[in-house]
């Protein structure tokens, strides 16, 4: 038996059934507890922490993307200002940011973060919902801010419709109508000039004229605009469930078609407290932030953060494009620390590395049930396994005649196979890495090749897909069974639970068979279906296999 240690890249290998703690349980009554391992662990999934991410993943780095779905412009309709996607909706941009993040192989996932821990080891320890652990290299905080708002009757049911704050946002749309803008602090001029501008129809209460400019209120009223000095009782709404006017607390109603208030902001930044970082003040003393230096690192080597939570004034665009250089700086910052110890590490490797580094073994040995269905009337021949794990199958076939070569990621879960093999006098041909690597599988091909509950990362050129294919022999079998991962694109309640594994980062059953039916002339489906699992396998938490076999026609 001979192992090629061959450049692991950045791509996942497979999962095999018998490993079950490896994929996330589908039913909704429980989830097993994981903890996943990767270079770069952002948080929050809006347009400065996608933009990091797209950063990173193109930089083959293993990237993690943790979103609870509670970006600070949800309740906008449509975003202003961000040019290419003027008048989009929020969501949109974050769709669109999502797919190229996984393009590349990135993973976003589902849930909250509820803690953030250095460890003695120089990386750091991420608590999640549902009892997860996300261990990384490097951190960025991308979870934007809190805005509160001032309690006056109606502005919570508007907020973000018919009562706006940033004239870049809003203003256009607002032009030419009654505004009435509630000054609450003393910030809350700063947007007024603007606003003047856009319209004639300004009228501007003082709330709380409480440290307010006097130079600048006695300028305002100079130019036209109305100023009431005394506080707001609510906001009116008609009988189409638009604003209509403000209501002063002297029963006096202002009529309005939009009204203007400037919240006070939080920094998103609980779960930092365990690694020591909190929000400092804003200068002008609305609300707090995170600090960070000119690379986007906060007081804690390692963590970064970027966007809202950083700067308030900060739209989408600029959000995005501070998002962008943060982590292009956490780029540079893990190259530089990979140069000095003269190592090219891979998240990936090291996420399925610590999967198979403790000493217990969740496998049957017994191997997949459909593999065997499917194989035992081939004649034995070239086999390879492609992300082996533990070995079952890999075994199997060398114990059924075949010649096999098992490849996988983790030296820990080669170790493994090698040990079993050697134990029962089997030869097995063993290769580090994984589908996305060049020549993953060497110039050989196969007369079958087993893809068994397994994926790996997606890239743009489909490097991984074309190698696979690849790798079967004219004549050859390419067999594929994978979970029916349908539950795991189902809506999860992040604040008990977080979803740990994205199916979207990685090429799916679905994907192989479309490039299979796209090439008629070469490949043969006979099956793609959805069955009962036969039994055999460890694994009791997937019910249901999809199966997907072909032949490649002989020359």
């Amino acid at each position: 038996m001979s192992e090629h240690p061959t450049k692991s890249r950045h791509s996942a290998p497979a999962e095999h059934a018998e490993h079950a703690e490896h994929v996330e349980h589908t039913s909704h009554s429980h989830y097993p507890t994981l903890e996943r391992h990767c270079d770069v662990a952002v948080i929050g999934g809006s347009a400065a922490g996608l933009a990091a991410a797209l950063q990173l993943s193109r930089q083959r780095r293993g990237v993690v993307v943790v979103d609870d779905g509670t970006p600070r412009n949800a309740p906008a309709a449509h975003m202003h200002g961000y040019l290419g996607h003027e008048g989009a909706a929020p969501g949109d941009l974050t769709k669109i940011g999502r797919e190229e993040v996984r393009t590349y192989g990135g993973e976003v996932l589902s849930g909250r973060v509820v803690g953030v821990h250095p460890r003695d080891d120089g990386r750091f320890r991420l608590d999640l919902t549902g009892g997860h652990t996300l261990v990384a290299r490097r951190v960025l905080v991308a979870t934007g801010l809190s805005d509160e708002l001032p309690s006056i009757d109606g502005i919570a049911e508007q907020w973000g419709r018919g009562v706006i704050n940033c004239p870049f946002c809003h203003g256009f749309e607002v032009r030419d109508q009654r505004l009435v803008q509630i000054v609450t602090h003393p910030l809350g001029l700063h947007p007024t000039p603007l606003f003047r501008h856009l319209t004639d129809r300004l009228t501007v209460v003082l709330h709380d004229s409480a440290g307010l400019d006097g130079g600048v209120v006695e300028a305002l009223a100079a130019s036209g605009v109305t100023v009431e000095r005394g506080e707001a009782g609510r906001v009116l709404t008609g009988p189409d469930g638009e604003v209509s006017g403000v209501e002063l607390a002297d029963g006096r109603v202002l009529e309005a078609d939009a009204v203007v208030v400037g919240p006070r902001f939080r920094a998103r930044a609980e779960a930092l407290a365990g690694a020591g970082l909190t929000a400092t003040p804003h200068p002008s003393g609305a609300g707090d932030v995170l600090a960070v230096d000119p690379r986007g690192e906060t007081a804690v080597p390692g963590i970064y953060a970027a966007g809202n939570v950083t700067d308030p004034s900060l739209q989408v665009l600029p959000s995005a494009a501070q998002g962008s250089q943060v982590g292009a700086m956490i780029a540079f910052s893990l190259a530089e620390e990979d140069l000095r110890a003269a190592a090219r590490r891979s998240g990936e490797e090291a996420d399925w590395d610590h999967r198979y580094a403790g000493p217990d073994r969740a496998w049957s040995g017994n191997p997949n049930g459909t593999l065997v269905r499917e194989v035992t009337a081939l004649a034995p021949g070239r086999a390879l396994d492609v992300g082996t794990g533990e070995g079952a199958d890999a075994l199997w076939l060398a114990e059924h005649g075949w010649k096999v070569t098992a490849t996988d990621i983790s030296g820990n879960a080669l170790a493994r196979v090698r040990a079993e093999a050697e134990r029962r006098g089997l030869t097995v041909d063993l290769v580090r890495g994984d589908a996305n690597d060049p020549a993953p599988f060497g110039t050989e091909t196969f007369d079958l090749v087993s893809l068994q509950y397994g994926s790996f990362k997606r890239t743009p050129d489909q490097r991984g897909l074309r190698s696979l294919l690849a790798a079967v022999a004219p004549g050859g079998t390419l067999l594929v069974v994978h979970h029916d991962v349908t539950p795991l694109r189902e809506p999860v309640d992040v604040a008990a639970q977080t979803r740990m594994y994205d199916p979207e980062a990685f090429i799916g059953i679905d994907e192989i068979a479309a490039a299979l039916t796209a090439d008629p002339g070469t490949w043969h489906v006979e099956t793609h279906e959805t069955r009962e699992r036969p039994p055999g396998a460890a694994s009791t938490h997937h019910v249901s296999d999809v199966v997907l076999r072909a032949t490649r026609r002989a020359l």
